[in-house]
């Protein structure tokens, strides 16, 4: 056995020693590079510091305007697209074949078109206020082309060619929608009209950049200053002592761990490279071949995006577009995030049992009292949630989480130093300032990095947005699927999943979510689906796309972990995940499910549906107590959907089903061990 002092004093990690297989930090950046369309750079001297530098001082300036000195919100959100726009068209080249080491000559030019643009808006805000009711300017026309230029070049850039593609669509349709039958049928708008509309406040500063500029940009700051005190390396100890002895125990290591850090990651290929650099050799090593370990290690860190109290950036655009406080969704993610979990869970012990892979010897794994010792390490958490549920808003419990995050730093980087290194007070208390200092410039550049992305995808859904404010398509579409799910709200609902995961293959989730939203869920609520339903159902399903094959995005950066290949591994994900994929329809049917209701009703309804969604991984792995036939699968699938229907009577059955079908297996177990 071997250890390895993880982060500035922290506890002593234990590794197995079974093999010797590693994922570098050169293959873990590669994998994570993946959530990118294009190439990043790889910048050296003062051209990559002064780039680093930017960044810092972005998510510096989010930071100050958010939390002490509010400045225009027209303003704030320029330099939030913009400025980020800027760092994107630095930090990522055109294309493939682009040379990589440095910024190319037309780049620098499109930078400094980026931040001409902020110039325009923050010189003369007040301007472009009154003349968006007399009428734009040539300037402000001009600009606005530009802005939209940059904008679909940043989101090509950093998000692929799919988003850029929706929006040149939905831009296109302001201009032969006059010429349309039907529905798709408009007036048509003139062009200076639409482009000075779609550049303003109904568009690419609108409600999405409006989320990206606040409660985005905070949480994914507090996520990278989370992950820069090594919160993440201590969430593989602690799930790696308190559950990689059991049965398959890498597995639900790998479970557990991605839930812990998928609570405040919004990106499902962050949470694979965080936990799976560590949990994949792990199972590969524990027996798993390189296809299962990266569909467990996929299937689970997808769910992330739905654990609170940070549900990916889609669940902020959710409380915007419903008008209801982040708590109400915060709330209401909790149980389908339980039922998600416990299917993930479920499949790993089952997977185990079949494939009789035993869990990892006791020395080997870091040892529980030393850790519990560490569960400070998780107040940054606690506080966010306190301060969240007291009404504060979400960026405010950001910032003390980040404050919070800050004195676990120096707390730990000063013991480390008198206790583990002997200093003297004053060298230690010297040396920790300066280690804290760099630790949050740090997170301050992770923190640009990351929300790149999400910036770009949030501006360019503007885009889409503002079509549909401008051209009324939203309406059409909604009577358009209320004549296709007639009066069977479940066909409507199926065909909401489809376009929420077709969208998810092929722009990152939130972009999948806010488009859907705006197409898909106002028909839904015409048809009687309450808002909040409409809106979870099409946000999970689009956090599912990046687990369902073709395009499977989290499935994919498993498999360049695990060495796996890509279809294998999307396959097995698909399979570990088939119970998940019917937990939307549970809180449809069910809407307790959401914490809608009575605590009583609330909590029956949670057991029945824990009851279901395990008995839906028996009948997916064909396995309870022995090998299911599928007759008997069949029995189980029933059963869970009987758990499902918000009935006391069907819950009554399904329970019973469950039972009646484990002492069936148990005996058939037994009567086959006497046999033998």
């Amino acid at each position: 056995m071997r250890s390895e002092t993880s982060g500035g004093g922290g506890t002593a990690r234990a590794t197995t020693g079974l093999a010797q297989e590693t994922i570098s930090a050169a293959d873990a950046a590669r994998i994570e590079d993946m959530e990118f369309a294009s190439s990043r750079r790889t910048l050296t001297g003062p051209i990559a510091i002064g780039l680093r530098w930017f960044g810092i001082l972005f998510v510096a300036f989010h930071l100050w305007t958010l939390l002490v000195a509010p400045i225009d919100p027209l303003v704030a959100r320029a330099i939030h697209v913009f400025a980020g726009a800027a760092i994107g068209l630095g930090a990522f080249a055109a294309t493939t074949s682009s040379r990589l080491d440095r910024i190319a000559w037309y780049d620098w030019l499109l930078m400094a078109a980026s931040i001409a643009v902020i110039f325009h808006f923050a010189l003369d805000a007040d301007g472009i206020e009154m003349r968006s009711f007399m009428g734009p300017s040539t300037r402000d026309t001009v600009v606005g082309l530009a802005a939209l230029a940059l904008l679909i070049e940043f989101t090509r850039r950093t998000a692929g060619l799919a988003m850029p593609i929706i929006a040149f669509v939905f831009i296109a349709y302001i201009f032969v929608g006059p010429w349309l039958p039907g529905a798709l049928y408009h007036r048509g708008v003139p062009w200076r009209e639409a482009v000075n509309f779609l550049a303003g406040t109904e568009g690419i500063f609108g409600i999405t950049t409006s989320v990206s500029a606040t409660f985005i940009i905070m949480f994914v700051t507090f996520a990278a200053f989370l992950q820069t005190s090594k919160a993440g390396d201590y969430f593989n100890d602690l799930a790696m002592s308190l559950v990689g002895w059991a049965r398959g125990g890498p597995a639900k290591v790998a479970v557990i761990s991605s839930f812990m850090f998928g609570t405040v990651s919004g990106s499902s290929v962050a949470n694979v490279v965080a936990s799976g650099t560590f949990t994949i050799p792990m199972m590969k090593r524990a027996g798993y071949d390189p296809d299962t370990a990266g569909a467990v290690e996929a299937t689970a860190s997808t769910g992330g995006q739905i654990a609170p109290p940070v549900m990916g950036a889609g669940a902020f655009i959710m409380a915007e577009v419903l008008g209801r406080p982040y708590q109400e969704i915060l709330i209401a993610g909790i149980i389908p995030a339980i039922l998600y979990y416990v299917a993930c869970y479920t499949h790993a012990d089952l997977h185990a049992l079949k494939a009789k892979l035993r869990g990892l010897p006791r020395d080997e794994l870091p040892p529980l009292l030393p850790l519990l010792k560490r569960l400070y390490l998780f107040s940054p958490l606690v506080i966010l949630i306190y301060v969240l549920l007291s009404g504060y808003s979400p960026f405010r419990a950001a910032g003390l989480g980040i404050a919070a995050t800050l004195v676990i730093m120096i707390v730990t980087f000063l013991l480390h130093r008198l206790m583990v290194q002997r200093q003297n007070p004053i060298a230690a208390l010297g040396g920790a300032l300066a280690q804290l200092a760099q630790a949050i410039a740090d997170a301050l550049a992770i923190g640009a990095r990351e929300a790149l992305q999400l910036i770009a995808v949030c501006a360019t859904a503007g885009i889409v947005a503002g079509v549909i404010g401008l051209t009324g398509i939203g309406g059409r579409f909604a009577s358009i699927l209320l004549d296709l799910g007639g009066n069977v709200p479940i066909l409507a609902m199926t065909f909401a999943a489809i376009v929420a995961l077709i969208l998810g293959m092929g722009v990152p989730t939130t972009a999948a979510y806010a488009i859907a939203a705006a197409v898909v869920a106002p028909g839904l609520i015409r048809m009687g689906v309450e808002p909040l339903v409409a809106h979870m159902f099409i946000f999970y399903y689009a956090v599912l796309s990046a687990i369902t094959p073709p395009v499977a995005l989290a499935s994919f950066a498993a498999a360049g972990l695990a060495r796996g290949s890509l279809w294998g591994t999307s396959l097995k994900a698909l399979k570990f995940g088939m119970a998940t994929f019917l937990v939307p329809y549970m809180f449809f049917m069910n809407p307790v499910l959401l914490a809608q209701g009575e605590l009583f009703a609330v909590l029956q309804a949670l057991v029945t549906a824990v009851i279901g969604v395990i008995m839906l991984a028996f009948a997916t792995e064909g396995y309870l107590a022995g090998r299911l036939p599928i007759p008997l699968r069949l029995v189980a699938a029933v059963g869970a959907i009987l758990c499902i229907i918000p009935e006391g009577i069907t819950d009554l059955v399904g329970v019973g089903t469950g039972v009646a079908l484990y002492l069936w297996q148990r005996q058939v177990a037994r009567r086959s061990g006497a046999t033998a």
